[in-house]
C-alpha cells in the first residue's frame, strides 16, 4: 500500500509543479524570454525604407524578403521594426541562423554598443543561437556570426577593434559584398579615421548611390568631425528612406551643427512627423518608441534657434501631456515627460520667460534631487531676470546647498548607486552656478566679478565641447555661456570686448540669432555701421519667420539699418514653415482613434465600442478564468470600481471564451464588469494583444477616452497590476491633474 501510495504523491506533486509553470508561462513565448519582449505582431511590406539586399541560406524563399527588410532597417537604426522582420523570418525558417545573428544585431550594434548590461542578454542568446546554427550557413555567412562571437567574446574595451578587424577580413575575401563594407564603415567610425571611413563610403557610393547605411555612415563619421563634409549625404538620406524618422533625424541633427537652421528644422519637423504617424498607424504611444520624444524636443531647439518660441513651447507642451510610463519609476520616464520638461525650461528661459518660470503652475516640477536643483537655478535666473536681485541671491544660495548636500551623498554612495561615486561637483554644475553668480554680479553692478564668473563658465563649458562631454544632443542649456559674457560687456559700454565674446559664441554655435544680434549692436554701437548691416542681415536671415514681440528683433530694428536677408550658410537652404510639412503626417501627439471593437456579451449580443461613446473605457484582454494571474487583475479592477464610476469609467473584459463559459464562469460571474467573448481573436489582433509569431494571446490594459480614442496601453506576458496607476491616467484624460489644469 506504501509502495504504491508513493508514486502517486510524486505524480501528484509533479502535476501541481506542471500547472504552476503552465499558469506562469501563460502569455510568455515558450522560446524562453530573449523572445519575451518586443514588438511580436506580424510585419508587412514597409515602404520609404531604403533598399539593402542581403543573400542568406535559408529553406523557404520568402525570408529572404524579410530579412532585406530587416536589414534595410537596422541601417537606420530602427531596431524594434527590424527585430519584428526578422522574427517573422524565424516564424518561417526556424532554423534560419542569419535570422538568429539579424536579432543580435538589433541590440548588439554600433549605436548600442557591444556591453555586457544585462538588457543585452537577449541579444547575446540570440547571437549563441546563430553560433549553433553556422555550419548550415556558406562560409560568407559563417565569417558575419563568427565576427561577432569573437567581438563578444573579447574584453569590452577591444569589442570593437575585434569587430572591425574581424569585418576587415570579409571585405578582403568578398570584396563586392557591399553590406559588408558597410557594417565595416560604421564600426569605424570614431577610431581617429574619418577620412579612411569616409573613402570606404564613398565606394559604397560608387556601386550603389542610394545605399541608406552609407549616407546615414557618412553624417555619424563627420558629427563632431567636419559636419560640412556630410551634406551631400544630408541631402540623400532623407530622399532614400523617407520612411524613416531617423533617417530626417540625423541630416537634421548635422545641419543643426553648422548652422542650417531652416534645412534642420524641415529634416527634423520631418523626422517627428513620420515618426508620429508610424505611432498612429501601429498604435504605439510616445514612451514606447523614443525616437518621437527625442525628435520632437531636438525639433523644439531648432524652432527656438529660428525664433519661433510659440511652436517650440506647443512642443514642449506636447511632451508633458502625453501618457506616461510607470515602469521606469515615481519620476517621469525618459521619454516624453522628461524631455519635454527640458525643452519647456530651455525655452521659457532662452525667451526670457521670467514670469513664467515663476508662476505657479506653469512648469509642474516632479519629485527627486535632481529637480529641485533645476527648479532652483531656473527660479535663480528668473528672479536675476526680474531685477530681484536679493531674491536670486537667496535662490542661488539654496541651490548650491543642494548641490552640496547631493555632493557629500556621492562621496559615499557606492558605485551602482550613484552614476558619479566621489565626484563632488559634476561640470555642468559648475557652469550653471558660474553663469549665476555672473549675472548676479552684473545685476549688482560688479562688472569684474561678472565677467570673472561667466569667464570661468564658458572656459568649463567649451572644456567639455572639447572632451565631447557638452549635452549637445540637442542642448539642454538654454545659451553658450560666452554668448551671456557677451550680453554683459554690451550693457557695459564694452563694445569691443563683447563683440569678441559673441564671435567665440559663434563658433560654438554657429549662426546663433541671439549672438548675432547682440554682435550687430555691438558694431552699430563701436561705429563700424557696415559689420553692424553685415550681421544684422544674417540675423534676419535666421529669424525671417520668427515670432512677432521679441525683444532681439526690436533690438536691431531699432538702429534703421533696413536690411535684406543675408543667407549665411555653407550649402543654399530652403525656409522652413510647417505648413509645408504636413506631408509627411501630424506634427503634435494626440490620443489616436481605437480600432474597430466586435465581441459578444455573455447574452450573445454583439457589442462595439461606439456602444459606449460618453464614457471612457478600461479594455482588459485576459488568458480567461484559467489563468490565476489574469483573474488576480480583474479582481483588482473590480475591487475599484466606485472610483471608475468616478472617473466616467466602465470596465471591459475581453477574452476567448465563449459567451456561454462567461455567463457560467464561477471566478468570474460576479465581477462588476462586461465579459465579452473574441473567439477567433480578431479583436485581440486589431489591439495588437495577440503575438503572431507564437499564435497566443498577450496581457493587454488599454484606457480609451469618452470620444472612442486610446490614451494609454500596456501589453505583454504578464497582466498590469497598478491601479493607482491607472486611475491617475483617467483623472488626467479628464482634465483633472494639475499638468492638464495648467494646461487649459
Amino acid at each position: 500500500m506504501h509502495a504504491l501510495r508513493t508514486p502517486l504523491i510524486l505524480l501528484a506533486l509533479l502535476g501541481a509543479v506542471a500547472c504552476a509553470r503552465a499558469d506562469d508561462s501563460m502569455g510568455h513565448s515558450k522560446h524562453g524570454s530573449a523572445f519575451d519582449t518586443g514588438l511580436r505582431q506580424k510585419p508587412w511590406p514597409m515602404e520609404g525604407i531604403g533598399k539593402a539586399h542581403f543573400p542568406v541560406t535559408t529553406k523557404n524563399d520568402e525570408v529572404q524578403k524579410w530579412f532585406d527588410q530587416g536589414n534595410a532597417l537596422l541601417q537606420s537604426f530602427w531596431y524594434e521594426e527590424a527585430e519584428r522582420s526578422f522574427r517573422w523570418c524565424l516564424k518561417l525558417d526556424p532554423d534560419c541562423a542569419m535570422a538568429y545573428w539579424g536579432l543580435a544585431r538589433t541590440g548588439l550594434s554600433w549605436s548600442t554598443g557591444l556591453s555586457d548590461f544585462p538588457e543585452v542578454k537577449r541579444y547575446k542568446d540570440f547571437l549563441k543561437e546563430a553560433v549553433r546554427r553556422k555550419s548550415s550557413v556558406t562560409e560568407r555567412e559563417r565569417m558575419y556570426i563568427e565576427a561577432w562571437d569573437d567581438a563578444m567574446r573579447a574584453e569590452s574595451p577591444d569589442r570593437v577593434k575585434t569587430l572591425n578587424q574581424k569585418l576587415q577580413e570579409v571585405v578582403l575575401k568578398f570584396p563586392d559584398d557591399v553590406e559588408a563594407q558597410t557594417l565595416l564603415a560604421m564600426f569605424s567610425i570614431g577610431t581617429g579615421n574619418a577620412m579612411g571611413t569616409e573613402m570606404i563610403v564613398r565606394d559604397i557610393l560608387r556601386k550603389d548611390p542610394d545605399h541608406p547605411g552609407a549616407h546615414h555612415t557618412r553624417i555619424h563619421n563627420w558629427d563632431g568631425v567636419f559636419a560640412e563634409q556630410a551634406i551631400a549625404s544630408c541631402q540623400a538620406y532623407g530622399r532614400v528612406a523617407p520612411g524613416i524618422g531617423h533617417s530626417n533625424h540625423m541630416p537634421g541633427h548635422n545641419y543643426s551643427k553648422i548652422g542650417m537652421w531652416h534645412e534642420a528644422a524641415r529634416s527634423m519637423d520631418a523626422a517627428t512627423r513620420v515618426e508620429l504617424r508610424y505611432m498612429n498607424e501601429r498604435l504605439a504611444l510616445p514612451f514606447e518608441t523614443w525616437n518621437f520624444a527625442h525628435n520632437r524636443n531636438y525639433l523644439c531647439y531648432i524652432q527656438e534657434q529660428l525664433g519661433m518660441a510659440a511652436a517650440a513651447l506647443q512642443g514642449a507642451n506636447d511632451l508633458l501631456s502625453a501618457p506616461r510610463e510607470p515602469k521606469r519609476g515615481t519620476g517621469p520616464e525618459y521619454g516624453a515627460s522628461d524631455q519635454g520638461l527640458v525643452a519647456q525650461i530651455r525655452a521659457l528661459v532662452k525667451f526670457e520667460r521670467w514670469d513664467d518660470i515663476l508662476k505657479a503652475g506653469t512648469i509642474q516640477w516632479p519629485e527627486g534631487d535632481e529637480y529641485k536643483v533645476m527648479r532652483a537655478y531656473a527660479e535663480t535666473l528668473a528672479y536675476i531676470g526680474q531685477g530681484k536681485v536679493v531674491d536670486g541671491r537667496s535662490r542661488l544660495a539654496e541651490t548650491k546647498e543642494l548641490l552640496r548636500a547631493q555632493a557629500e551623498a556621492r562621496k559615499t554612495a557606492a558605485p551602482a548607486a550613484s552614476p558619479m561615486p566621489g565626484l563632488a561637483l559634476p561640470e555642468p554644475y559648475i557652469v550653471e552656478m558660474n553663469i549665476a553668480e555672473g549675472l548676479l554680479a552684473a545685476a549688482e553692478g560688479n562688472l569684474l566679478d561678472a565677467t570673472r564668473f561667466l569667464t570661468e563658465a564658458a572656459a568649463t563649458e567649451k572644456k567639455l565641447r572639447d572632451s565631447d562631454m557638452y549635452m549637445n544632443d540637442p542642448p539642454d542649456a538654454a545659451w553658450p555661456a560666452m554668448r551671456l559674457l557677451g550680453d554683459v560687456y554690451l550693457r557695459a559700454g564694452e563694445h569691443r570686448l563683447a563683440i569678441e565674446a559673441y564671435e567665440r559664441a559663434l563658433k560654438q554655435e554657429r549662426n546663433d540669432a541671439f549672438s548675432l544680434a547682440g554682435l550687430a549692436q555691438a558694431y552699430f554701437k563701436s561705429g563700424d555701421r557696415d559689420k553692424a548691416k553685415q550681421n544684422a542681415g544674417k540675423f534676419a536671415y535666421i529669424w525671417s519667420a520668427c515670432d512677432s514681440g521679441l525683444r532681439w528683433k526690436a533690438e536691431v530694428d531699432a538702429f534703421g539699418l533696413s536690411v535684406s536677408p543675408v543667407p549665411c550658410t555653407p550649402a543654399p537652404e530652403r525656409p522652413y514653415a510647417t505648413d509645408a510639412q504636413t506631408s509627411f503626417g501630424p506634427l503634435n501627439w494626440e490620443p489616436f482613434a481605437a480600432p474597430q471593437l466586435e465581441c459578444l456579451d455573455t447574452d450573445g449580443k454583439a457589442v462595439r465600442l461606439d456602444d459606449f461613446r460618453g464614457k471612457n473605457i478600461i479594455m482588459v484582454f485576459y488568458l480567461g478564468d484559467s489563468c490565476p494571474h489574469c483573474v488576480d487583475q480583474l479582481g483588482a479592477i473590480n475591487a475599484k470600481t466606485s472610483d471608475w464610476d468616478t472617473e466616467n469609467a466602465i470596465v471591459l473584459a475581453v477574452s476567448s471564451a465563449t459567451p456561454e463559459s462567461n455567463k457560467a464562469s464561477e471566478k468570474l460571474g460576479k465581477l462588476s464588469m462586461r465579459l465579452l467573448s473574441d473567439r477567433d481573436h480578431a479583436n485581440a489582433r486589431r489591439f495588437t494583444s495577440f503575438d503572431d509569431f507564437e499564435e497566443m494571446e498577450l496581457h493587454s490594459t488599454i484606457l480609451i477616452d469618452t470620444k472612442g480614442r486610446v490614451h494609454w496601453k500596456r501589453t505583454g506576458g504578464d497582466p498590469f497590476m497598478d491601479m493607482n496607476f491607472l486611475l491617475q491616467t483617467l483623472k488626467r484624460m479628464n482634465g483633472k491633474s494639475e499638468i492638464a489644469k495648467a494646461q487649459k
